[in-house]
């Protein structure tokens, strides 16, 4: 394939906190069924809440969501939950990769994790989002995507369920766009198609 048949991104990363569930609700909805790029979702959540956010969100969109298992291979066109009580991150060989190492940022799936990891795969290839959530976990991860010439996105914290997180990742990684959730769906259609 030549370089002018090549997609400008990659891969979709998004971290949500407190009210991230009716938050990616809203976008997953809204995403075409030729949405053709990975999205990997790091959602704080209780450490027992087995499949629960995957069972919530399935049949919400037109694309397929599901846990990432260790070792598997991202593929296009999946959107991809890391596992309750598990940091999820990204290899070179662009595989998961799950680790029950000490919760970052009180969390365990890590944002800043799976960012950080998915920055130094992708490089200037990732969008970054940050949706709605109570600390300041994802602004560091954020902050990484944009030094390796990523994209990096952030729910407009007056839209937001709860806007510290938003707040955090507008402070910390000078965002790209800083959107309602509402329009976060109709932006990512836009980008996947460049």
């Amino acid at each position: 394939m030549s370089n002018n048949n090549r997609k400008k991104y990659e891969a979709v990363v998004i971290g949500a906190s407190a009210g991230g569930l009716n938050a990616l609700q809203i976008i997953l909805s809204t995403l075409s069924d030729k949405f053709s790029l990975p999205i990997i979702i790091a959602q704080h959540q209780h450490p027992r809440s087995k499949e629960l956010l995957v069972k919530v969100l399935q049949g919400i969109g037109k694309i397929p969501v599901k846990e990432a298992i260790d070792k598997e291979k991202i593929s296009p066109g999946v959107i991809y939950f890391a596992p309750a009580d598990y940091h999820l991150m990204i290899e070179e060989d662009r595989s998961f990769a799950l680790s029950m190492s000490e919760p970052v940022n009180f969390a365990r799936p890590s944002i800043d994790v799976l960012f950080e990891t998915a920055a130094e795969v992708y490089r200037n290839r990732l969008i970054g989002i940050i949706l709605t959530g109570a600390n300041s976990d994802g602004s560091a991860g954020l902050k990484r995507i944009k030094e390796y010439g990523g994209l990096a996105i952030v729910q407009d914290p007056k839209n937001a369920e709860v806007d510290s997180m938003p707040k955090a990742a507008i402070r910390e990684a000078k965002p790209d766009f800083i959107v309602s959730l509402e329009k976060i769906g109709t932006l990512l259609n836009k980008l996947a198609k460049e």
